[in-house]
Parts: C-alpha cells; structure tokens; sequence
C-alpha cells in the first residue's frame, strides 16, 4: 500500500503532497552562478501556484500502491517543464503578469527569459535520471512526447490570433495540446512510478485528458470574468491579445450579424484604453449564452474525466479522492 492510503486516506494527505513537494523543491532549489541564468529559474519556481502537476504524480503513485517519496523527482521534473513553458509563453504573449507578480522577461528582459527557460528544460530531462531501467526509458518517452504536444499546441495558439476561420475542434485540439496533455503525463507518470498494470496507466491518462480540457476551459471563462483579487492573471488578457477563445468562438457561433460583426471589428483592434473593450466583449459573451455554453462544455469533459476513472481498477476510497480532487478544481477562482 502506499504512504498514506489506508484507511483514512483523505483530502488531507493532498495538502500533505503539497507540502512535501515544496519542502523537496526547497531542497532542490538551485542557488550558484551565473546568477543571471539561476536566479529567473528559482523566481518563477517560487512565485506559487496550485503545484497542480506535481501534487498529482505523487497522488497517482499513492493510489497505485507506490510510495509518493520515490515521485518526487518526477514530480519536480513536470513542475520545472510547466515553469519554463509560462516563461516562454509569457515572453511570446508580452504578458506584465504571473501569480500576480512581474513575469521574468519583464523583471530582467526577454533574452535573460529565454535562456533560463532553456535551462530548466534541460533540467526537467535531468531529473529524470533518478529512475532506472525500463522506468527511466518510458518516462522519458512519455515527457518527450508530452513536451512535443505542448510545443505544438503553443504553436496552435499562435496560428489561431492571425485566423478568422478557427473551429471549435480545432480550438479543443489546441487546448488538449497546451494544458490536457501535461495534466494526463503527470498522473501517468505516478503510474508508471507505481508499476500499476498498462490499463491503469491508460485510465489515468485519459482522466487527467478530460479534467485538463476542463481546467483549461475554466482558466478562458477566469481569464474574462475572474476577480482580479485572486486570479492572478491581468483579467482580460485573453480579450487584449485578441485570442479565439472557446468563449469567442461560442460567442460568434450564437450571436447575431450585429453581434458577430461587433466582435470581430473589436478583435482586429488594439485600444489605448483596453476596459471598455474587455467589457463590451463581456457583455457579447453574456448576451449570446457564449457564457452558459462554456460553463456546459467545463461541465461535460469533469464528466467524462469521471467515467474513465470508475474504469480504473482501484478500491472505491481511493476514487472518492480524485473525484473530490477534481470537483474541487472545477470550483476554483483562481
């Protein structure tokens, strides 16, 4: 059995996963010269965050009957990667904020940005390396597959602001790609970690796909109508960039020709004064039921993230606690 799943197996030993991960990321915290390519590296890493990822490998590699502890590399290796993909991706969306906090490219300046990204790449593989044999060989298969699809869908989400012709498939491939994949890597990884049977490791995937496509469609409906107070992100930003959210597309799908128009005209500007065009697009996104629609699809993949986990051969407690996991996060406000 693992650690912590015996009898009274809880929310609470996730906040100990949490707490056991930052206390390893502290440890593993690197502090050496040249300053200037470290000390963006332990910024980004410091500035918070759910440590949704990490939290996750070391949860899967519990539920499977593995020790949480032999995760934690692991573990910090999918949370150094997500970490040095918001560095690029803030850099290539000229972003002011992070966790509420001034972005790298900003605090120090874009090419100090993109060369301490390459480190912590770099590093993530490295990692890796205290794991063995065929453990080490399907790991590394893994990231490297997920860290590809990553790229791709960053790629997608560029390709989508100079297109007025993106579908909703596409855009659901695109977030897939840019957050669902490394979602469902984590929790595989702590499978994989566990020894747990092929199916298992499959089934994992594939709820963590599902609740990923949903966190992500979560975080465009925050990204428009979150509080500012807790999102921790420039509210609006989304809008600013002109992005083709699930939202915008919803949005030009239900709306009338007046509507559509209003949208696309306000989608090819970029005001000196970006609030009243973040709250004219609102508005259309509440006017044309864009709003209840997202809400809806959120709703659809938690739930299809759900049936692929009562397919996975584990005892009911230790379902209970991804379900909860998973409600949880879809509660989120920021």
């Amino acid at each position: 059995m693992g650690v912590f799943l015996k009898e009274n197996f809880s929310m609470q030993s996730v906040e100990r996963y949490r707490n056991d991960f930052l206390a390893y990321l502290e440890e593993k915290t690197i502090y050496k010269e040249p300053r200037n390519l470290y000390e963006p590296y332990t910024y980004i890493l410091g500035l918070g965050g759910k440590r949704l990822r990490p939290v996750l490998t070391l949860l899967a590699t519990d539920l499977f009957g593995g020790n949480y502890k032999d995760a934690m590399s692991a573990a910090l290796g999918v949370e150094v990667f997500h970490n040095f993909s918001l560095v690029h991706d803030d850099i290539m969306d000229d972003a002011p904020l992070r966790r509420g906090k001034q972005t790298v490219h900003e605090k120090w300046d874009v090419n100090t940005g993109i060369l301490s990204g390459d480190a912590m790449l770099i590093n993530a593989y490295q990692l890796f390396e205290a794991y063995q044999g065929d453990t080490f060989k399907t790991l590394v298969q893994l990231f490297s597959q997920t860290a590809v699809e990553v790229c791709e869908g960053q790629q997608y989400d560029v390709d989508f602001e100079n297109r007025d012709d993106v579908t909703i498939a596409e855009y659901l491939q695109m977030i897939s790609y840019k957050t669902a994949v490394l979602v469902a890597c984590a929790l595989k990884m702590g499978a994989i970690i566990a020894k747990t049977t092929p199916e298992n490791q499959e089934l994992i995937y594939d709820f963590g796909f599902s609740l990923g496509t949903a966190f992500q469609l979560q975080d465009d409906y925050l990204d428009a109508f979150g509080d500012p107070k807790t999102f921790g992100k420039q509210v609006g930003g989304d809008i600013i960039e002109n992005k083709k959210t699930f939202l915008y597309l919803k949005a030009l799908e239900f709306g009338s020709k007046e509507q559509q128009k209003q949208l696309k005209d306000m989608f090819s500007i970029q005001p000196t004064n970006p609030s009243s065009k973040i709250g004219a697009i609102k508005q259309i996104f509440t006017d044309t039921g864009a709003v209840a629609a997202t809400k809806d699809a959120i709703e659809k993949h938690t739930k299809a993230a759900f049936v692929a986990l009562e397919k996975i051969a584990i005892p009911e407690a230790k379902k209970m606690v991804l379900r909860k996991f998973g409600e949880d996060l879809m509660q989120r406000t920021v």
